[in-house]
């Protein structure tokens, strides 16, 4: 199971230049093929930005997909675990939102943390990028 970060939805939310191998990666927990978590946090988050950049119809359109992910689930995050986000903060010299993605990669056991962020590179979980994956063909 991976923990996938927020930047994977928003490469393809905001065309950015790899939104390609997120797509597919993408393709892939929605028809179950691969299996994942997204944070609670993660959601608010994409839910922030997108309202800054005036985009309600793909942020609706965002949160109606999310129901139709056979593979992805969405982890409602703790106190404790947001505790513990601030510790890991501290101990791994993160910033808090990469803290709060790393302390629920924890929780829930993620083999990796799917995501373009090189800020989890040298942390207990390793991070892939969503090519890694698609690639192995999981």
């Amino acid at each position: 199971m991976y923990l996938v970060d927020t930047n994977i939805f928003l490469e393809v939310m905001l065309s950015r230049k790899r939104s390609s191998e997120c797509k597919r990666f993408l393709a892939m927990l929605r028809d179950g093929r691969a299996s994942g978590v997204v944070s609670d946090f993660s959601i608010h988050s994409i839910m922030v930005l997108l309202d800054s950049l005036k985009r309600r119809e793909k942020l609706k359109t965002f949160l109606a997909s999310l129901a139709g992910y056979k593979g992805l689930r969405v982890h409602f995050t703790s106190i404790a675990e947001e505790l513990r986000a601030v510790e890991l903060a501290e101990r791994e010299e993160l910033d808090i939102d990469d803290a709060i993605q790393y302390s629920v990669a924890l929780s829930v056991g993620a083999e990796a943390i799917v995501s373009f962020d090189r800020d989890f590179d040298g942390l207990k979980i390793p991070r892939v990028e969503p090519g890694d994956i698609v690639t192995a063909g999981v």
